[in-house]
């Protein structure tokens, strides 16, 4: 559970989370978005939490359940602690740093 209040997370999930549910799910069916991160069955952590975000995204705010909050609490914290990391010098557009973000909602080439 988050230290943060629902309105805090709220705040931070609507700057972060910046790729619509559309957008998301196609991205989630490219093989850059498979080719990244961490996995242990087969599926990244990052590419499983995009399946759930695309959830989140389309369920209004006033029915999101306590684990749906947790699990946005989780995205935005790890969307600030790689976005702080910095980029690549180079190559952005085609990082493994950008797919990354991109999996969990936050496209950074995106203003």
């Amino acid at each position: 559970m988050s230290e943060k209040s629902n309105a805090q997370i709220w705040d931070e999930w609507q700057d972060l989370v910046n790729m619509a549910p559309q957008e998301l799910e196609d991205w989630l069916e490219t093989d850059e978005s498979k080719s990244v991160g961490d996995s242990d069955s087969g599926e990244s952590t990052g590419h499983k939490s995009g399946r759930r975000i695309v959830e989140i995204k389309r369920t209004n705010k006033d029915d999101l359940t306590e684990d749906q909050w947790d699990h946005m609490a989780k995205v935005v914290g790890y969307v600030k602690r790689h976005l702080s990391q910095g980029g690549p010098d180079s190559d952005v557009e085609t990082s493994a740093w950008r797919y990354s973000l991109m999996n969990w909602g936050h496209d950074p080439l995106k203003d």
